[in-house]
């Protein structure tokens, strides 16, 4: 049932809305309509639509009032919604209204902002901004926004290693960009944090904290708006300065020791206990531990354990105690002398040949560096490629014949890897003061075994001609020394001089390697030379030749103190060339000199890319006069090897046309820089 006032405005609303159906204009309608819209629509309310729009019967009843006074007192303020007796529609059932469900947010956006979230909390910032901080603290910025803070009275002797060790490693360091989100730095942040407290363990601080937080005045812009980390990760990572709080807690020290079974060595175990130079009380050092091992495993190979082994340490932290025991698993095995080496390739390179090369003899003490410095020494052979050098036992540790426990002997069997022996080179060019060269060479590196090289070498050009033979011997009777025999016969055409040659030169002679740079070096010679040589053309004419006969004992000696012996950026080199030489003339002259001369070179850097480079010479012969000297055996100075910027020979006594005619004395002196441009690596 419905009160009536509301049938009243029903049929109020009813009309109105058809006074806005009907089509205008109203007075124009044809009376003639359908008997359903008549009826709906009477003509009364075409004519007149007010007065029929308040033509009901609750208006007309209200003329006297009893019709609203009846509605209203049907209405009880108090039961508002009771029903009404003189209304039949059906009332609806009262309930419980459904609760109102609210909106929910876009899923991509809600994702991104419980990331950004998370990610915010996860490095330290809570929603306000505020985040754990050591009231005094030293601060260190290690760059591209990182922090670390240690309490200004904590005593930590290891915290510049420790500050600088995780600046080296550090993500946020070294991988942030300008283009970083803030999932990134937060992945990173959680990612220092363990490399923190991994490093602070190192040096034994096993009870650290860490507290990671945003620093710098930006954390409260970075954690205000979670939303803003959603909408524009890059720019919230941007403005992030992350902040690592350590407190270090107690540094831990070592408990007990063991060490495996290294006191069965007996006689050497104080030497070799000494060598792991950690013992119960000392601080905990992770670093410590692995060059201790490294060192004990070094002591063992140089004490004649050939077959020793050093296992893995293993640190037990006892946090009751703050203590950490450490187990090192040692085998000693027995110990052993060396014996004889055996070649896998006797034809190519002998036992005999090897056993020169070694730096050991048989019945010497086992040396694991004699035995890497032989692999090394094989290689700079440059006849293999690959080389291994294994020991085995041959006689295992026993007692001797006092009564005592003797060593064993190890073979040390090597195997090789040839590499390619033959090699053919080439060069032509063209200079002002050679003209155009051409030189070609052959040679087999191991033609006469072992070690025994031979090179066939030859120069066709426009000032010179040449063809050699040599042969070379490599580790000649003992390491490095080198046995070379040369054969050339030669003709020069230089402005100083013409001459046509033939020498013979032999030479022994200790060099040094790039394996194992000397200080000292030491050469012996002898030389044989049969020449017809002129001075330069006076007014185009040139003076017959002289036939020399020369015999020389050529002797040198060098100390080299440069940190390389092919780029050298510092020390020194100091070298000096004596050669008594005897020389006769066709025509029935002769003379005995001496032709003596000395080299030093000195470097020094500036920079990381310059050397100052300074070198001088100083020569002379003396004991004869400079007709009796050969003109090719004089000394001319100028050139790339001499003094740079001057021609070949162009430096020194002239004759009355302005050609080099050499001297009996010299002196040079020169100062350059060398520029590492990294042009040609």
């Amino acid at each position: 049932m419905q009160p009536r006032g509301v049938a009243a405005s029903w049929a109020a609303s009813w009309a109105a809305l058809a006074v806005l159906l009907a089509p205008l204009p109203l007075h124009a309608q044809s009376r003639e309509s359908d008997a359903d819209l008549e009826a709906l629509i009477p003509d009364s309310a075409i004519e007149n639509p007010d007065a029929w729009a308040v033509d009901t019967e609750a208006a007309r009843s209200d003329v006297d009032g009893t019709a609203t006074d009846a509605a209203t007192a049907a209405l009880d303020p108090a039961t508002p919604m009771a029903p009404l007796d003189d209304v039949d529609l059906a009332w609806p059932d009262v309930g419980e209204l459904p609760a109102i469900e609210p909106l929910s947010p876009e899923p991509d956006i809600q994702l991104a902002q419980e990331a950004a979230e998370a990610e915010l909390a996860a490095i330290g910032v809570s929603p306000d901004g505020e985040a754990p901080r050591l009231a005094d603290a030293k601060v260190r910025d290690i760059g591209k926004g990182v922090e670390l803070a240690f309490g200004a009275t904590t005593d930590l002797p290891e915290r510049e290693a420790i500050e600088d060790r995780f600046a080296e490693l550090s993500s946020l360091r070294n991988l942030r960009d300008d283009d970083d989100n803030i999932a990134q730095l937060a992945r990173r942040a959680r990612a220092d944090r363990d490399l923190l407290l991994k490093t602070l363990r190192v040096y034994g601080y096993y009870d650290a904290e860490v507290y990671q937080s945003i620093g710098g005045a930006t954390a409260v812009d970075v954690a205000d708006d979670a939303a803003l980390a959603a909408t524009d990760p890059v720019e919230t990572a941007a403005k992030a300065k992350v902040r690592f709080d350590v407190i270090p807690g107690p540094q831990y020290l070592f408990g007990a020791i063991t060490l495996g079974d290294l006191a069965s060595v007996g006689a050497d175990y104080a030497a070799l206990r000494k060598s792991f130079d950690l013992d119960p009380g000392d601080v905990v050092n992770a670093d410590a531990i692995v060059q201790e091992r490294a060192d004990l495993t070094l002591e063992l190979g140089e004490t004649g354990y050939a077959f020793s082994t050093v296992g893995e340490p293993d640190l037990l932290i006892d946090h009751a105690r703050r203590e950490g025991d450490l187990t090192v698993p040692v085998t000693p095995g027995g110990k052993y002398l060396f014996g004889e080496v055996v070649s896998a390739l006797p034809r190519f390179l002998s036992s005999r040949h090897l056993a020169t090369i070694a730096r050991f003899d048989p019945g010497d003490i086992y040396k694991r560096s004699d035995v890497d410095d032989l692999r090394r020494a094989i290689l700079a052979t440059g006849l293999v490629s690959t080389v291994s050098v294994t020991p085995r036992e041959t006689e295992a540790p026993g007692r001797n014949s006092s009564g005592g426990s003797g060593p064993g002997t190890v073979a040390l069997d090597v195997a090789m890897t040839k590499a390619p022996l033959r090699t053919v080179a080439g060069l032509a060019g063209f200079s002002s003061g050679e003209g155009l060269r051409v030189e070609a060479s052959w040679e087999h590196r191991n033609l006469f075994p072992p070690e025994g090289m031979l090179r066939v070498r030859g120069v066709a050009g426009t000032r010179e001609q040449l063809a050699g033979v040599t042969f070379r011997r490599n580790n000649f009777t003992a390491r490095d020394r080198v046995l070379s025999l040369d054969l050339y016969a030669q003709t020069v055409d230089r402005d100083a001089f013409d001459a046509r040659t033939v020498s013979f030169i032999a030479s022994l002679e200790r060099q040094s390697t790039i394996i194992y740079q000397k200080r000292w070096t030491y050469g012996l010679g002898l030389e044989a030379v049969a020449t017809q040589e002129r001075e330069g053309a006076v007014g185009g004419v040139r003076a017959p030749r002289q036939t020399f006969f020369i015999g020389a004992v050529p002797a040198r000696v060098g100390y080299d103190a440069s940190d390389s012996l092919l780029d050298p950026t510092t020390g020194f080199r100091v070298g000096l060339r004596v050669s008594p030489e005897y020389s006769k003339v066709n025509n029935g002259g002769s003379a005995t000199y001496i032709k003596a001369q000395f080299d030093a070179s000195y470097y020094q850097p500036v920079s990381d890319t310059i050397v100052l480079a300074a070198r001088g010479r100083l020569g002379t012969i003396t004991g004869a006069d400079i007709a009796q000297i050969a003109p090719s055996r004089r000394f001319y100075a100028g050139g790339g090897g001499s003094v740079r910027g001057y021609g070949y020979q162009q430096i020194g006594p002239r004759n009355t046309v302005g050609d080099p005619s050499g001297g009996r004395s010299l002196s040079e002196l020169s100062l350059e820089a060398r520029i590492r441009t990294g042009l040609f690596g």
